[in-house]
């Protein structure tokens, strides 16, 4: 196990095109942190620049008490999982599992030890002699992880290992992983594009977007108090409402409608305004026509979709709550809405 420093690691291309601007954070001992973002926003490069498949160009890398820019991957102690598996189609699960460590010069009784109690954590035990082909998406996943475990690294390094996967056994998956790194207690960096596997799987979430960190902090300070419009809409399923609003005496208006809400310190002027879907009420003491467009059913609840003073706006409801196409009166719980600036995005 180690903690994993970096202090203003960036990454340029030789024809000047910068992957990562310079980035630093610290990940603790035994920490699960997730690289979230959409494709091309530089989580991968990342993850290979602490892998050591990439070069880092400016900063410094270390893994626990060591600098390891110039390190070779297999001298950096990490294991890593990738998207597509690459597992050796002509050997069985056993000796996928075990073939790092007969390249290390591990004896043979001590592979098959290692390799016997990592099926046994990850159900493989049963498997151990087919080959990759025999086996479905998911216990291949399983065979890479296991691959990863019996190496016993001080770092997990884990690059969208889940995303050939259906839904139902991506969901799966990520309790297995979760509770494999829990129960293994070793330092794990997790790179998706899905804000559910972030969400759910993460102590710590790291958003990136066009090379650059957004914002770094637990899932529910990510969720609930976003550092940008950025992340309020990439964070949440469905995203956060952004709509067009001002800032009159002190008062959120839509539209020059009637007062949103309260607006604290925030100077009088354009903004944009924030509130999760599940932060709205119907009826009540709601001053706010809402007019619904479409009513989603999702069995647990509701999905109501329409605008908000001419701009699109979702409304979560429980199953419970009736609700039709027309206009309606809503309520913003005051405590939940969220300001930006309307230029930069950023948190205000």
């Amino acid at each position: 196990m180690a903690v994993v420093k970096l202090n203003a690691v960036g990454k340029t291309y030789p024809n000047g095109f910068e992957a990562v601007k310079p980035s630093s954070f610290t990940i603790a001992d035994g920490e699960f942190v997730v690289l979230v973002g959409p494709s091309g926003c530089g989580k991968s490069t990342l993850l290979r620049m602490v892998a050591g498949l990439e070069e880092i160009t400016a900063g410094t890398l270390n893994i626990g008490d060591r600098e390891v820019n110039d390190v070779d991957p297999a001298d950096r102690d990490i294991a890593m999982v990738f998207q597509n598996y690459a597992l050796y189609p002509h050997m069985t699960v056993r000796k996928n599992i075990g073939y790092g460590l007969k390249n290390r010069g591990t004896t043979a009784d001590t592979i098959e030890a290692k390799v016997q109690e990592a099926a046994k954590m990850l159900n493989l035990t049963e498997l151990l002699d087919r080959k990759p082909s025999q086996l479905s998406g998911g216990q291949r996943q399983r065979v890479a992880m296991g691959r990863a475990v019996v190496r016993d690294p001080s770092l997990f390094l884990f690059d969208e290992p889940l995303s050939n996967l259906d839904a139902k056994l991506r969901n799966q998956m990520r309790i297995e992983i979760k509770a494999l790194q829990r129960r293994l207690g070793v330092t794990s960096i997790y790179v998706t594009h899905d804000q559910v596997e972030a969400m759910t799987m993460a102590d710590r979430i790291i958003v990136l977007n066009s090379g650059e960190i957004e914002q770094i902090g637990t899932p529910a300070e990510i969720y609930h108090s976003p550092a940008s419009t950025f992340v309020a809409s990439f964070m949440g399923a469905p995203p956060m409402n952004l709509i067009e609003a001002r800032v009159e005496e002190g008062e959120i208006r839509v539209n020059g409608g009637a007062s949103i809400g309260p607006a604290g310190r925030c100077p009088s002027g354009p903004i944009q305004l924030g509130v999760r879907p599940e932060d709205v009420e119907l009826g009540g003491a709601g001053q706010t026509p809402f007019d619904i467009s479409i009513v989603e059913e999702l069995g647990a609840h509701r999905l109501l979709h329409g605008h908000l003073g001419g701009q699109p706006f979702t409304v979560h409801v429980g199953k419970e709550v009736a609700a039709a196409p027309g206009t309606t009166q809503i309520h913003l719980k005051p405590e939940a809405l969220r300001l930006f600036d309307s230029q930069t995005g950023k948190a205000m």
